[in-house]
C-alpha cells in the first residue's frame, strides 16, 4: 500500500520506482514493469480503435457510393469508381472480420496461439494498405467534376 502511493505521488509507472540518487531507470526494472503490461488487453484496445477508423472510411465510402450512384452514368469514370468503391467496402468488411478474429478468437498472452496471431495480423496490415491504396485511387477521382465546383463558388 505503501509502495503504491510512493508510485502515485511520483507519477511513475506501477513496478517502476526512482532510486533519488539515480535519476535513470535500469533496464532491469523497465523489463519488470513490461512483464506486467497485458497484452492481449492492449492488442484488443488497438483492434477496437481501428475498427473505429475503418468505421469512419466505411461511412466516407458509403458517402461515396451515393453519391457516384446518384450522378450516374454521366460521371466521367462511372464503372471505374463504381467498382473501386465497391472494393474497397469489401476489403472494409473482410478487414472488420480479421479484427473481430484477433480481437475475440486468439490470446496472445498464449504462447502457442501467438504465430497464428502474427500471420492474422499480417494479412490484416496487407489488406489495410491495399485498401489505403484504393481510397488514395478514389480520391484521385475527384467525386465531383469541376463544373460543378464552379457552380458552388
Amino acid at each position: 500500500m505503501a509502495n503504491n502511493k510512493s508510485e502515485q505521488q511520483s507519477g511513475n509507472a506501477p513496478g517502476l520506482e526512482r532510486n533519488k540518487d539515480n535519476p535513470d531507470f535500469s533496464a532491469t526494472e523497465i523489463f519488470q514493469s513490461i512483464k506486467g503490461l497485458n497484452l492481449n488487453s492492449y492488442a484488443t484496445r488497438k483492434s477496437i480503435a481501428q475498427g473505429m477508423l475503418d468505421l469512419a472510411l466505411l461511412t466516407a465510402n458509403a458517402s461515396q457510393l451515393k453519391y457516384i450512384l446518384t450522378v450516374g452514368e454521366t460521371h466521367q469514370f462511372y464503372h471505374f469508381l463504381l467498382v473501386l468503391i465497391i472494393v474497397s467496402i469489401s476489403l472494409q468488411i473482410f478487414q472488420a472480420l480479421l479484427i473481430v478474429v484477433l480481437a475475440v478468437v486468439f490470446d496472445i498472452n498464449k504462447v502457442e496461439e501467438q504465430k497464428r496471431s502474427d500471420i492474422v495480423n499480417n494479412a490484416l496490415i496487407a489488406f489495410t494498405v491495399i485498401s489505403v491504396v484504393v481510397n488514395v485511387i478514389i480520391s484521385a477521382f475527384d467525386m465531383k467534376s469541376q463544373t460543378d465546383v464552379l457552380k458552388q463558388s
